[in-house]
C-alpha cells in the first residue's frame, strides 16, 4: 500500500471512508475541533484542515476531540457488516451458484444497490470477487490435498478448467498445477544478511519480495524457504538484492519510518484486509487485535486477525508486531517475542525523538 500523502487523506475525508478511521485524524483550525475521517460533521475548506497520525498529536497541537464522531475511541464497528456476513454465508454454502445481486438481495432484505454498497465498503469486493476468492481459497486447499488439477477445481466448485486457469497467475502468481507442486520452475533469488535484530533473510520472484525472515541462524532462514516453495529455482544473489536489504536495515537502524516495497504474496481476501490494516498503523503506535478487526469491519474476528498476523510471510513490510493484546502486552509474534518487544521500542523511542 501507498503512503497516505495529505491530499489521499483529503480525498478519504470528503468520502467520509470509515475503512481509514484509526488511521489518522484531522483538525478544523477554524473550530479547533479535531475528527475521525468518516465523521458526519459538514466537510470544512481543504485550507482550514490539518492532518494527524493519532489524536495524541491532535490534542498537543490545541485541537480538542470532536463529541460527534468521539475519534480519541475505537471506532464503531460498521452497521452494514450484518448485512455483508449474512451474503458471504449464502455465497459459502453455495460455492458452485453464481453471486447474483438480485438473488441475494432477496434472500438478505437489501436492495441490489445497498448490498453492493455494502461489500465494497466493508470488504472492499463485489459479492463476486468475494465469491471468486473463496473459490480460489478451496482449490488451493484441495490442490494440495489431491495434488490433482481436475478433482480439485470441482470439488472447490468451479464448473470448467478455463475459469480457473484465466484468473491463476493473477491470483496465485502460478499455474495452479506449479502451485500444487511446490512451484517447480518458478525463479526466486534470496539473500542472508546481519541486522540489529540477528539474521534477516529477503527473497524475491521477479514480481516482488515473496519472503521477509529474521532469526539467529542462516541455514534455518533458508530451510523455511526451501520448505514453503519446496520444486522452486532458488538461488542466492548477494549483489542483486543489496538494495532491497539495505532499505530494511535502514529501516530496522531507524533511519526511515517508511517501507515501501514490491510484494509477491499469495493470500485469501481476509489475509489481505489484515494486512493492509496494519500498514496503516502509524510508526512508533500499537494496535490491539480488537482493534484491527474492528477497522476492517469484522469485529466478531480476533482470533482470525491473530491467525493472519501469525502467517504474514513479509516480516516488517507489513508490520504485524505493531499488534499487540488488549492488555498492551506484546503476545506472540513469528520472529520471537524477544524481537518484537526490541521492534516497537526501537520505533516508539524514535517516535518520541
Amino acid at each position: 500500500m501507498s503512503e497516505l500523502t495529505a491530499e489521499r487523506r483529503w480525498r478519504i475525508v470528503l468520502a467520509r471512508d470509515r475503512r481509514y478511521d484509526g488511521a489518522f485524524v484531522y483538525g478544523v483550525r477554524s473550530t479547533g475541533i479535531y475528527c475521525r475521517p468518516s465523521c458526519p460533521s459538514r466537510r470544512p475548506r481543504r485550507a482550514q484542515v490539518a492532518f494527524f497520525p493519532v489524536p495524541e498529536l491532535a490534542e498537543r497541537a490545541g485541537f480538542r476531540a470532536c463529541r460527534r464522531c468521539r475519534p480519541g475511541e475505537a471506532p464503531a464497528p460498521d452497521p452494514r457488516v450484518p448485512l455483508v456476513r449474512a451474503a458471504c454465508r449464502l455465497i459459502d454454502a453455495h460455492p458452485e451458484a453464481p453471486a447474483s445481486l438480485a438473488t441475494l438481495s432477496t434472500r438478505t432484505g437489501a436492495t441490489s444497490h445497498q448490498l453492493l454498497r455494502a461489500f465494497r465498503r466493508v470488504l472492499g469486493l463485489s459479492p463476486r470477487q468475494y465469491r471468486d476468492a473463496r473459490r480460489l481459497d478451496r482449490f488451493k486447499t484441495e490442490l494440495r490435498v489431491r495434488r490433482r488439477v481436475s478433482p480439485a477445481l470441482y470439488h472447490a466448485g468451479y464448473g470448467s478448467t478455463s475459469r480457473v486457469y484465466e484468473r491463476a497467475h493473477a491470483q496465485l502468481g502460478m499455474t495452479p498445477a506449479t502451485y500444487s507442486r511446490g512451484a517447480p520452475g518458478v525463479r526466486i533469488a534470496y539473500t542472508i544478511a546481519p541486522c540489529p535484530l540477528g539474521r534477516l533473510m529477503v527473497a524475491t520472484t521477479e514480481r516482488g519480495i515473496c519472503r521477509v525472515s529474521l532469526g539467529g541462524d542462516a541455514a534455518e532462514l533458508e530451510a523455511g524457504l526451501r520448505a514453503e516453495f519446496p520444486a522452486a529455482l532458488i538461488r542466492r544473489d548477494r549483489s542483486g538484492l543489496a538494495a532491497l536489504v539495505g532499505a530494511i536495515v535502514r529501516y530496522l537502524e531507524g533511519r526511515t519510518q517508511h517501507l515501501d516495497l514490491p510484494l509477491d504474496v499469495r493470500a485469501t481476501a481476509f489475509q489481505r484486509r489484515v494486512w493492509e490494516a496494519l500498514r496503516r498503523i502509524p510508526y512508533g503506535r500499537t494496535r490491539s487485535y480488537r482493534q484491527i478487526a474492528r477497522a476492517i469491519g469484522r469485529p466478531g474476528a480476533t482470533r482470525a486477525v491473530a491467525r493472519a498476523c501469525a502467517t504474514n510471510p513479509v516480516a516488517l513490510v507489513v508490520p504485524c508486531h505493531r499488534v499487540v493484546r488488549a492488555d498492551g502486552e506484546a503476545g506472540g509474534y513469528r520472529w520471537g517475542i524477544e524481537r518484537k518487544r526490541a521492534l516497537l521500542e526501537r520505533e516508539q523511542t524514535r517516535a518520541r525523538l
